[in-house]
Formats: C-alpha cells, structure tokens, sequence
C-alpha cells in the first residue's frame, strides 16, 4: 500500500471513524461489565458503526496483512475475545493483524479488534497475544470509550501538521513541547486515551480473561515490561527521553503496571504456547514495508514512488502511512503529499492554508528552483508562537504533472536553516536502487551449543544497539544465558 494518499483529508477527527464515538458495550444492569460478570451481547447498531469504522482504521493503519501470521493471530484474537461475554459466537468478531511498524493495539465496538504487526512481533508467547488483545476487549466490554467521551475527550487522526500545530502557533504550546505532540507518530492513529483506573480496569479484564482461557495470566504483567523496554530502547536510539511509544501514548506508563498486573495473576499458571506463537509468527515483516518505504537511520527510500531523501544531523526519522516525520531537539518536519494541479506556487501556498484552521499562514515570498534535476518551490512564514517566533517552511517538489512532494518543518525564528540539507538531498531513485531495497523480517531461530545473546545480537540486521535490540526483542535481560535448544527471535533482511 502506497504511503502517500491524495484522498486524505489532513485532518479528520475520530468521531468520523472510531472509538469515542461508537456507543460501548453495557452490562445488563447498565454498570461495567467487570462489576457484573455479563455484559450486553453485540448490537446491530455496534455491527453497523464497527463496519463503517474499519475499512478506515485499515487505511490509516496500512492496510490487514493476510496469510497463515493474519489467519493464527486471528484465532487467537476470537478466542480471547468470546470470553468478554461480548458474544459467544467467534464469528461475531474480526480480529485484523495490521501492516504498520508502530506497536500499537485497539479495539473498537462490533466485534472488531486489532494489532498491529510490530507489536506481535516484540510479544514471545501466545498468552501475551491474547493478553494484549484481551486488554483490548476489556476496554470495549467496561464501556471505557463512553466513559471518556461524557468527559468530552477526543483526540484525532492528523495529517500535515493539523490542529496541534495550529495551537502551537496561538501559542497554546511551546515549541520545545511540539516534539511529544506534533510529527510523533506518522501520522499513525492516535486513538482514545484512557485514565489510569480504566487501564488498571482493562488489565483485570484481561488477565480475567486469560484466564478463563486457561492462559497463564502473568503473560500481561511480561508483555507490559517487553512495551517498557522497548520505549526506553527507542528513547536510547533516539537519542531522546521520555519518549511514548505509540501503545503507550493511549495506554499510559507500561512500567508501573507491570508490578500491579503480575499481583493480580497471583500463583495461577497456565499455557503459553510459546512455541506455537513463535511458528505463528516467524517471517512477518519487521519494520517499514518497502511498500510504504523504509527509514534507515537518517535515511528514507521509497522504492514505489522512487524517491529518496536524508534527515540533517541530529533528527530522526519516523514512518508512517501518509508521512514521514522528522524530530529533533531544535525543531521538527515533516514529508508528505497532497492533491496537485500543476501549479507548484499554488500547491505550497495550499499547504500553508492548510496548516492552521484558527490563523491564516502564508509565506512572505516564494521561490522557485531546481534540485537534483526536480523543479521545486519553497516558502517561509514567520509566526508568532507563545514563546517567540518560530519559521514555518513549505518546500516543494514536482515529480510529475500530478504529482508532488513537500517537506513542512518548524523551527525557532532564523534556524529554519538546519533543514537545508534535507530539502536538497532529495532525489529520484533508479529502477536497480528501488530493487534492493529489502525488508527486515522476524526469523525465529533454535539456539545451538555455544551461542550467547552477543553472538546472536550481532546477526541482527542493525548497526546501532545490535545487542539491546536482541535482548528486549526476546525479553531478556543483560545477565540472561541461553539453552542450546531454546528457540528466539532475530530480525534479519
């Protein structure tokens, strides 16, 4: 599925699609289904509301993947969620495995629960699976989504810069906040964030539900901890902190729920079904799709749309469906796409307009040039933000007569400059480039006598923290030995 889409709107709240919106599942006595123990079987309105959402939430989300993975990660996704008491009837529920890099999982109302492929792949037992999609079930069956919406709060999907940047401008926000509210997921969805007691309320749910599966229950309180590690792993390769990983913006601070969820589980046990989780998933996709293009390190290329550009020093790139967002400490961007007539003057000043709902944005001139043999037109806006002025730049690029490109970036008044590098690197790529671009996929491997996590690591297919990556992929800790027999994952081109 292409990255960019034309028919987007930059902005689109979440009433159009998802979860506030969709009335929630009730107990019968009309109190949380964890306080009662039934809960109102799936409505044809809740049929009706899900169906018209999910074709949607695919689009944003890249698309479901399909084959044995999409088909085992969808047993065990019914399977846990006939034990909500939403329905007994497995048909009754659509469990989709998405094509997105970002870890991600949610549920919506009509039977219709998702997860993402990069958040299955840094599970290691089927019980996890079932935990985390559990936990999402739970949010459906405790009517959380109408809870937070009585509270009016929506959030929303955003496109170029939408109205977080708009606020930004009216000074609602300081440019040194824009960096956890602004380009941080893609332009992934940001769905309905809950308060601390529903995500405890979501955890029992789940692990309740584990357990009437016969799972082992403790597999919530891990899978937490692997979402833990692997948000101060990501902090660690951005060189950032405090970072929220995309599971985590919506599902706040794994870490402290970790202790709270193994108390709860108790001394249960139950199946795991490592093994069978492992066959279950070994060889999906890791990573960005070469589909939707692939950031690796500073570096973006989109062998589809054959083009390619590089991040300056000190930012990182992240991929999502429709963009490519670009952070830093001193200012942030992003790479996307819109509808283009032939008029590139036109098409830059559009995307000015589109900025900002509340503050009309134009650029004070335009220019036209060339670069690597691309026309191209730019543009800057002086704003006033709540802490100073801050520049807005609009550079644009022609690769067709219906086609363009554009970066948006924000950055103090007079630094707009640190960005220059990226707009010129920007290029077409040839047909033998596109070819070799290759995807990371998910390898399971058996452990033979004499491999340790550094020998292993160092197969990873990453230059940077090889070795941490190895060890949160597979849940263990520095101090960890392996079994000659013992089964892990590696991520390999």
């Amino acid at each position: 599925m292409p990255l960019f889409r034309r028919s987007r709107a930059a902005f689109l709240t979440v009433s159009v699609i998802a979860m506030s919106s969709l009335p929630a599942c009730v107990s019968q006595t009309g109190s949380p289904a964890s306080a009662q123990g039934a809960t109102q079987a799936i409505s044809a309105a809740d049929k009706k509301q899900g169906a018209e959402a999910h074709p949607q939430l695919l689009q944003e989300f890249g698309g479901a993947m399909t084959g044995a993975q999409a088909t085992y990660v969808e047993t065990v996704g019914k399977n846990i969620a006939i034990q909500s008491g939403l329905s007994n009837a497995r048909g009754d529920f659509t469990v989709t495995l998405l094509n997105s890099p970002v870890n991600n999982a949610f549920a919506i109302p009509g039977g219709y629960v998702y997860v993402t492929r990069q958040l299955a792949a840094l599970m290691n037992n089927e019980a996890e699976l079932a935990g985390v999609l559990g936990h999402e079930v739970g949010h459906v069956a405790a009517r959380h989504a109408a809870k937070r919406e009585s509270q009016a709060t929506r959030n929303s999907l955003l496109g170029a810069l939408g109205s977080i940047l708009s606020g930004a401008l009216l000074g609602n926000s300081a440019l040194g906040q824009l960096g956890q509210q602004i380009f941080s997921t893609g332009s992934q969805l940001l769905t309905l964030k809950y308060s601390r007691g529903q995500e405890t309320e979501a955890d029992n749910l789940g692990i309740t539900y584990l357990q009437r599966a016969g799972y082992d229950p403790r597999a919530m309180s891990t899978v937490l901890q692997s979402l833990a590690n692997q948000n101060a792993l990501d902090a660690s390769v951005k060189g950032t902190t405090n970072q929220v990983p995309e599971w985590a913006s919506t599902h706040p601070d794994p870490a402290s729920r970790v202790r709270a969820a193994l108390t709860r589980a108790g001394n249960t046990t139950g199946r795991t079904n490592r093994d069978t989780f492992l066959a279950g998933i070994n060889g999906l996709t890791y990573g960005d799709d070469p589909a939707q293009g692939i950031v690796d390190g500073s570096s973006f290329v989109h062998p589809a749309l054959r083009l390619a550009f590089r991040a300056p020093n000190g930012f990182y790139l992240v991929n999502g469906t429709r963009a490519v967002s670009i952070s830093g400490q001193s200012g942030k961007g992003e790479f996307s796409t819109a509808a283009y007539s032939g008029n590139l003057e036109n098409y830059v000043r559009s995307v000015f307009t589109k900025l900002s709902s509340q503050q009309q944005l134009a650029p004070a001139t335009l220019e036209r040039t060339t670069v690597n043999g691309i026309p191209a037109v730019y543009g800057t806006a002086r704003v006033n933000s709540g802490n100073g002025q801050v520049d807005v730049v609009v550079f644009a690029y022609e690769f067709g007569p219906q086609q363009a490109y554009h970066f948006t970036t924000i950055s103090q008044a007079g630094q707009a400059s640190q960005f220059d590098t990226m707009f010129r690197s920007i290029r077409r790529i040839s047909a033998a480039e596109a070819s070799a671009v290759k995807p990371r996929r998910l390898s399971v491997v058996t452990v033979k006598s004499g491999d340790t996590v550094e020998s292993l690591a160092k197969r990873m297919a990453y230059t940077d923290q090889p070795l941490q990556r190895f060890l949160v992929l597979n849940g263990l800790s520095s101090g960890s030995r392996l079994v000659a027999g013992q089964k892990v994952k590696l991520v390999v081109y």
